[in-house]
């Protein structure tokens, strides 16, 4: 074949360039760019035609590329290489690939890697924090599934007297008073984790492993909540100590000397001893009595309360000295003080505390001593105590302004903020403290301080603030110098690792008197373990082959009839993978298995094994199962782990498990029925959609033969003309007349007679017969057009499904070239109806089919519309002239407000981006009012004809 002349093939090359999509430029055999395109001439800044690309490298890559592209590209080659870009160096890859017009030279697609390492760092950060997060928590975690102790944290582990290892598989039940309370406590909180909802108790009683009792908080979620087996997620703070202080606050209530009482609304609701004795209540008398009963006149009452309604009404405490009268009438001096109980919600109630003026001024002295004592305690604490708010320093100990370098009170009133030697650290911490504290836990960390005189020192701070319900209010923090902890740790760490070099010096010399002979040794059993590994495992992805799975299935079953449990074996199948690999080549479908090789391993247990048996087929076994449960976990976490997709030369490729399960003994004895019946269950699971697992039954044996026996069949029916094309009218809503008609497959099967697709298209999609069968249909729509053409009939369009399959064939643009040029149809008489979801699979490549296409003249409509997950900015570039509207939505048009909002939604939708809409199963006349009024222009259905043989048809297209 001629090569095409210099200019022509520049040309060629620049329009190829512009379809990539990334930097990338064509080069010769001597390196010189022939052509580039615009991405790469911007990241450049330079025009690039006539130059050397290696003047854009730095040195040290120039040797291994020029010496690549010299010795000449033959298969597509990647390399890492630095980029010059002005005096920036960019790490990236270059992707080499041969010229399609042949002859020396490349084409070279450049991958900026820059981002990949940084998210690899981000993502190690983010680990580290999460993890010291929990083992710092100042709350118990634990992780616990089936009534056992998964995993906690140390807190969980300090709070019941045990180390994280010892708590690790011992039965939650042991954290109880009794089995009783745990089977109780299971009651309560197994119903609302069954529903993915939260569990909270305020106060339950638990045992520590010393058999003292303790009172926690408890509050669990289940780990999914759409799958509670998977485990629960408990969280336990320590109430024991508020629970005493509880009690001690009603003791306290109980028997103090002073008169509590608690009002709301005006009204007494609650009140102490002390206050029905000093004001000569009996009982509970006293309740319900206004607020005024206390006072001895309406103008006290009048002026205490101007003074005490505005403060307590904002959430302020009141205090004064009033006149009160008791019960029998008599009065006394009182020193009132009143709080609401709520800041946040003054109606919420009122507490009064009244004592007589002599025992206020007793109780006054007392108070002073006290200050005077907590003063001298805080003066004397070994660390320093500050009491911030808004970011300043509002008062704190001696010691503290000791560790600053600060004379007495000069740190009052000092920002925070100064106490950073840079506005980085104060940053981190503030946004640190700000976590911690919406998050109800104590903030703990460490930071470099700086002192009064400038010099630097490490100190651990330990923060939390006075109202868990407010925590941008008031906080007490506790500093602590570390300083000579951390550098003494830095010397340990430092002889350690001193000791270590030494260790490793000596262990080297006394290794090398070994070494010859060891490397023989070594090298002789690598030789033996290759040879034996690769009789006993898969080439490509190194799983275990077919033989070695076979002996260890054996060695299982051995192993399950020992043990007295079970063995699952699970079949795995992906799902349209060899629509990859043939739309994208074998290169793509190989790193696909490899992938998929690697994320079967990390979803399974070491002791399980996964196997290769070739294709795109796999099995694991997955030993010492007791339940169905177990095996149901097992798959969804493989289904899991293939569910997010597997990016690969800038694509990103999705892939689906059809998995069958069967269980030795239940379903077999053997290796070979056991693989019969797995390999049955899966083809079930792709039967019941893909992407799911199945349980093998017996019935599946009966399945998978009629499954076997129609692929048979169907491998010999397109050559014993047993295809038939039916058709179905397209309608013109305004004029009922044909305005296309769709062609339908059917197979008509001898002994059986008329075959609906729905029973053998998914088959011949999964065996690749939909191509020849695909190219058929074409065909003969052709055919048929032309014919009704030649007996004078309506020449209207024919609409051919195109499956995904089909549509990804490299071969599918030839063969509708070749059809139209033999049959001569007008390609405007044709159109293809190809499914939203197999559009929005392949983003780019779609494109390009799609417009090579519609450059042929051939109409494009989308089928099924609303059923994927069309992207607009996708649509708006697509050359579709035409929607049709998927039957679900028109089912229940006339009773469903959702289904006709659906419906107007796309007819708007099309309407504005100039596309026709077709309604496709319309039934009822209601509908097809409803489809006229918003403005659907086609609807196709049994309203107006049934799909019918092509003399029905041809009877549809005669004048009326």
């Amino acid at each position: 074949m001629d090569r095409l002349p210099t200019h022509q093939l520049t040309l060629s090359m620049e329009g190829a360039l512009r379809l990539i999509g990334a930097p990338a430029c064509a080069v010769d055999g001597a390196g010189i760019v022939i052509a580039a395109n615009a991405e790469l001439e911007t990241l450049l800044d330079a025009a690039l035609a006539g130059r050397a690309l290696a003047d854009f490298l730095v040195p040290a890559c120039l040797a291994p590329g020029l010496a690549r592209l010299r010795a000449g590209v033959a298969a597509p080659q990647t390399w890492d290489a630095v980029l010059l870009v002005g005096s920036e160096e960019i790490a990236v890859q270059l992707h080499a690939k041969p010229l399609a017009a042949g002859g020396p030279g490349c084409t070279v697609v450049i991958t900026d890697t820059r981002r990949f390492v940084r998210d690899q760092a981000e993502l190690r950060q983010t680990l580290l924090e999460q993890k010291a997060i929990l083992d710092n928590a100042s709350v118990g975690i634990l992780f616990s599934n089936r009534g056992m102790m998964m995993s906690c944290n140390p807190r969980f582990a300090e709070m019941f007297g045990y180390t994280c290892e010892e708590m690790t598989g011992q039965p939650s039940v042991s954290l109880f008073t009794s089995p009783e309370a745990y089977r109780r406590f299971g009651e309560d909180a197994g119903p609302l984790l069954g529903k993915g909802l939260p569990f909270e108790r305020g106060e339950m009683q638990f045992v520590r492993r010393d058999g003292s009792l303790i009172w926690c908080r408890v509050r669990a979620k289940a780990v999914d909540t759409d799958r509670s087996q998977e485990g629960t997620i408990w969280i336990l703070e320590d109430v024991t100590d508020a629970r005493q202080t509880m009690v001690e606050v009603q003791a306290i209530m109980t028997n103090a000397s002073v008169s509590i009482l608690f009002t709301k609304n005006r009204l007494i609701t609650r009140y102490n001893r002390g206050f029905a004795e000093m004001f000569g209540y009996e009982g509970d008398e006293g309740l319900g009595l206004p607020g005024r009963a206390l006072y001895p006149d309406d103008a006290t009452y009048a002026a205490v309360g101007a003074v005490a309604f505005p403060l307590l009404s904002v959430g302020k405490p009141f205090q004064t000295e009033v006149e009160m009268a008791r019960k029998d009438g008599s009065v006394m001096w009182s020193q009132l003080i009143a709080y609401v109980v709520n800041p946040a919600d003054p109606a919420a109630g009122t507490i009064f505390i009244i004592e007589d003026r002599t025992e206020h001024k007793r109780a006054e002295e007392s108070l002073r001593n006290t200050l005077l004592e907590n003063q001298a305690i805080l003066d004397s604490a070994v660390l320093g105590i500050s009491v911030v708010e808004n970011g300043f320093n509002l008062r704190c100990n001696r010691k503290m302004e000791e560790l600053f370098g600060y004379a007495p009170g000069e740190m009052a009133g000092l920002s925070v903020q100064d106490l950073y030697p840079d506005m980085r650290g104060w940053d981190e911490a503030r946004s640190e403290t700000s976590r911690d504290f919406h998050a109800g836990r104590v903030s703990m960390y460490e930071y470099q301080l700086v002192r009064k005189d400038r010099s630097l020192f490490w100190a651990r701070l330990s923060g939390r603030p006075f109202d868990l319900a407010e925590v941008t209010g008031r906080s007490v923090w506790l500093v602590d110098d570390v300083t000579a902890r951390r550098e003494a740790a830095e010397s340990v760490r430092r002889a350690r690792d001193e000791l270590e070099v030494r260790v490793l010096e000596r262990t080297a010399e006394l290794a090398g008197a070994n070494a010859l002979l060891e490397a023989e040794i070594v090298e002789r059993r690598q030789a033996e373990a290759r040879v034996h590994h690769m009789a006993y495992h898969d080439n490509l992805t190194g799983l275990p082959n077919r033989a070695l799975l076979a002996d260890r299935l054996d060695r299982a079953m051995m192993a399950a009839e020992r043990t007295e449990r079970k063995l699952a074996v699970m079949f795995i199948d992906l799902d349209r993978f060899k629509t990859i690999n043939d739309s994208l080549g074998h290169q793509t479908g190989d790193h696909l298995l490899k992938e998929v090789a690697g994320r079967l391993c990390r979803a399974v247990r070491a002791s399980d094994t996964v196997a290769r048996l070739g294709g795109d087929e796999f099995v694991v076994l997955v030993p010492g199962i007791r339940s169905a449960d177990e095996c149901n976990r097992v798959a969804e976490k493989i289904i899991d782990a293939l569910a997010s997709p597997f990016p690969f030369e800038g694509r990103l490729l999705h892939i689906t498990p059809s998995i069958g399960i069967c269980v030795y003994p239940d379903d077999g004895g053997d290796v070979e029925t056991l693989m019969r019946h797995a390999d049955a269950a899966m083809y079930h699971a792709k039967a019941s959609g893909r992407n799911n697992h199945q349980f093998f039954t017996e019935r599946m044996n009966q399945a998978a033969a009629l499954h076997f026996e129609l692929e048979s069949s169907l491998r010999g029916a397109l050559a014993k003309e047993e295809f038939e094309l039916f058709y179905q009218p397209i309608m013109d809503i305004g004029t009922r007349q044909v305005h296309t008609m769709e062609v339908l497959l059917r197979w008509r099967r001898p002994e059986h007679g008329l075959i609906l697709p729905d029973h053998f298209i998914p088959i011949i999609e999964e065996n690749g017969l939909v191509v020849p069968v695909g190219e058929w249909v074409i065909r003969r729509a052709c055919e048929q057009s032309m014919a009704w053409q030649q007996m004078g009939l309506q020449p209207v369009p024919l609409a051919v499904n195109l499956s995904p399959r089909q549509f990804m064939n490299r071969g599918l643009i030839d063969s509708i070239r070749r059809i139209l040029d033999e049959t001569g149809i007008d390609p405007a008489l044709l159109e293809f109806e190809i499914t939203e979801t197999a559009l929005m699979q392949h983003g780019e490549q779609t494109l390009e089919i799609l417009g090579q296409i519609n450059a042929m003249g051939i109409r494009l409509s989308i089928d099924d519309f609303g059923t994927g997950y069309s992207s607009l900015a996708y649509l708006k570039r697509f050359p579709v002239r035409k929607l049709k509207i998927d039957r679900a939505f028109i089912k229940d048009l006339e009773e469903s407000a959702e289904d006709r909002a659906i419906v107007c939604a796309i007819i708007a939708l099309s309407n504005s981006l100039q596309l026709s809409v077709v309604a496709e199963g319309v039934e009822t006349e209601g509908q097809f009012d409803i489809l006229l009024q918003n403005g659907c222009r086609f609807a196709q259905g049994y309203l107006f004809s049934q799909p019918t043989e092509s003399a029905a048809a041809q009877a549809l297209l005669r004048p009326a």
